[in-house]
């Protein structure tokens, strides 16, 4: 049985084991940190059940597909196994077509469409079966959802009058390995559904991924956790545990610890600039399912190429965690190591020739195109960075993160807006100030809110509403206010209900308390001189050395610590929600216990992954990322937005 730790750490229940830990973070440089585990089985378990499910429909079909499930099909399973004439082609699939576009006049006697449970396509299907019955065709629809079947659906089916018309399945595609170190569940729309609209409906999804993951390499020994969504999925998943007792047991575990934590724990790490090299690219070109479009201002021809960026790049795997300013020395130097390794070709002869055509000459050619491709992505960055203006927006960044020249920095912003530079980052920076101000004073408010209202138009109204009830751009005196309430409110009711009420107030009006979080754990270094970005020292590298994240400082500190202990005061300001809980039934494994499951819950930005990275070499542990969906500032913005600017 898990036994559980409540408030900050103390113990709840039996007491703890007393055996003798294993340290999740060693000293520094003490040992390699292990391998991650091979998560191709999750591709594996996905293609043939998406296989299995489609041969539950015999015959000839048309196959329906939600946009934003093309990539990730095309991951796990290369869309064209689902196209004639190929060995799989057991469950004759004879025309593809995108959801959202109107079918063509077709002879097929079946329809199966492959959807998000969204009310949206449930109307779109609904369309499409009330149109056939109108002109008297009779087909079989069946529709499969992923990854799981929601019941607002089958009643908007139900209200359309076409329930009784489908057939319904569930494709269990939770989880989507990226790299060998990042699983994502691919559900960008969590971020707004859970943190703005309350919707828990993913709840139940992430804590199956969980489960699923715990079966296939757990199961884990230790799980901590912050955030009130981050607790709720894992009690739900222990409840499934439970449920399906046995699953995994006996076997020796690859991972050993969980960490879960709610976007909204952090959002400042989000807001930021990223300036390693997988993040600008992230910013710049928008990573998709773990690949990307390099238009011809960086291929130097007509064409785009998509480029998949992941370990098996020889040239991205050596700078994706680097800092920019880095990269192009890096580059340069791999550049000459290579025409080094062409000119080899000239001292020869007959033999050695032909043995360097056959084993070298390819790997070289290959690796030439993708070194020319990141250099060609880099002289890019540079230049639309250098239009933006964006070292005087890092410079502002960092006085918003110290708490230095906030009236420069704000200046700075009113100027952004002005001059119309980008109504999302006009809006990040505005986001970033009132975070780490713990709310912007009424007068700047009111004074940037029109600013921008008028830059921009009168349209983002709604998003000032919808970032204010998420506590990202806030008046002071809101919260103050409701304090107020609250106070009044406790002298009249139980502790017990208090809390409670307390609770409901904190969801009204978050405050971010950003400001002493940073004090009481270090989050801005201080610095004699100039820090070492050829040499970091610590994570705070991710940012040019002048912040460390929040998200990454609040593992490394509770991994450290084996618990929340000495950490109530961090907890009390971000609002509580933690929890601790070791798994006295788990085999205790020294290589699984430096493997290390970070599930970010709202989605996980490149430069947390570049922290936690170096934190794991550091330290001599394994970091496996598990995320809703791969963010940035842009993105968080996006998902804020009315006015789809």
């Amino acid at each position: 049985m898990a036994q559980r730790t409540s408030g900050a750490g103390v113990p709840a229940g039996p007491r703890p084991r007393v055996d003798v830990p294993v340290a999740v973070m060693a000293s520094p440089g003490s040992r390699d940190a292990p391998e991650a585990p091979d998560f191709g089985i999750l591709k594996r378990l996905a293609r043939d059940q998406l296989i299995y499910l489609l041969e539950q429909l015999p015959g000839k079909k048309d196959l329906f597909i939600e946009a934003d499930l093309m990539s990730p099909l095309d991951r796990i399973a290369n869309v064209s196994i689902l196209k004639p004439g190929l060995p799989l082609q057991q469950h004759d699939v004879d025309k593809l077509y995108k959801v959202e576009t109107r079918p063509a006049p077709s002879s097929s006697d079946q329809f199966c469409f492959l959807v998000r449970p969204r009310i949206r396509t449930m109307r779109y299907i609904a369309d499409i079966i009330n149109a056939d019955k109108m002109s008297g065709r009779s087909r079989k629809y069946k529709i499969i959802f992923s990854p799981q079947k929601f019941y607002a659906c089958e009643m908007v089916l139900e209200e359309e009058g076409v329930f009784g018309d489908v057939t319904c399945d569930e494709w269990s595609f939770y989880l989507l390995p990226l790299d060998e170190d990042i699983i994502s569940m691919e559900l960008p729309e969590f971020f707004r559904d859970y943190f703005l609209e309350g919707d828990h409906r993913w709840i139940n999804s992430i804590a199956r991924a969980l489960q699923l993951l715990n079966s296939l390499y757990g199961p884990f020994s230790r799980a901590y956790g912050i955030g009130r969504c981050a607790k709720m999925s894992y009690e739900l998943w222990r409840d499934l545990e439970e449920e399906s007792e046995g699953d995994g047991q006996g076997r020796k575990p690859e991972i050993g610890n969980v960490f879960l934590m709610d976007r909204d724990t952090d959002y400042v790490t989000a807001l930021c600039s990223q300036v390693v090299y997988e993040g600008l690219v992230d910013d710049t070109f928008r990573i998709k399912c773990g690949s990307v479009d390099f238009g011809p201002d960086v291929t130097s021809s007509d064409k785009s190429i998509k480029v998949l960026l992941n370990a098996q790049d020889k040239v991205f795997s050596q700078i994706r965690n680097e800092h920019f300013s880095r990269v192009f020395g890096f580059l340069s130097q791999k550049s000459r190591t290579l025409q080094a390794q062409y000119d080899r070709r000239r001292g020869m002869d007959i033999k050695q020739m032909k043995n360097f055509v056959s084993q070298e000459l390819k790997g070289l050619k290959q690796e030439h195109r993708l070194l020319s491709l990141h250099i060609g992505a880099c002289e890019s960055i540079m230049k639309k960075k250098t239009k933006q203006d964006f070292q005087e927006m890092i410079k502002a960044e960092h006085s918003l993160l110290e708490g230095f020249d906030i009236r420069e920095s704000t200046s700075f912003i009113e100027e952004h807006i002005d001059r119309q530079v980008s109504p999302i980052e006009s809006l990040r920076l505005m986001c970033l100030l009132s975070i780490t101000e713990n709310g912007l004073v009424p007068k700047d408010y009111r004074s940037l809110k029109t600013q921008y209202l008028q830059s921009y138009g009168p349209e983002h109204l709604l998003t000032f509403h919808n970032l204010k009830r998420i506590g990202l751009l806030t008046e002071q005196a809101a919260g103050d206010t409701l304090t107020a309430v609250e106070s009044r409110v406790s002298k009249l009711v139980t502790d017990r209900a208090a809390g409670k009420i307390t609770d409901a107030f904190n969801s009204l009006a978050r405050k971010s308390n950003f400001r002493a979080i940073s004090k009481k754990l270090g989050l801005i270094p201080r610095l004699d001189g100039e820090y070492d970005l050829k040499l970091p020292r610590d994570m705070a590298y991710v940012f040019s050395g002048a912040y460390v994240p929040l998200s990454c400082k609040l593992i490394e500190q509770v991994l450290e610590r084996r618990g929340w202990q000495g950490l109530e005061e961090v907890v009390r300001l971000l609002n509580g929600h933690e929890f601790s809980v070791s798994d006295s039934a788990a085999e205790d494994s020294a290589e699984a216990q430096r493997v290390v499951l970070a599930v970010f819950l709202g989605g996980c930005t490149f430069s947390e992954m570049a922290a936690l990275r170096f934190l794991g070499k550091e330290r001599g542990c394994k970091f496996i990322f598990l995320t809703t969906a791969i963010t940035n500032s842009a993105r968080v913005m996006e998902a804020m937005t009315e006015a789809r600017a």
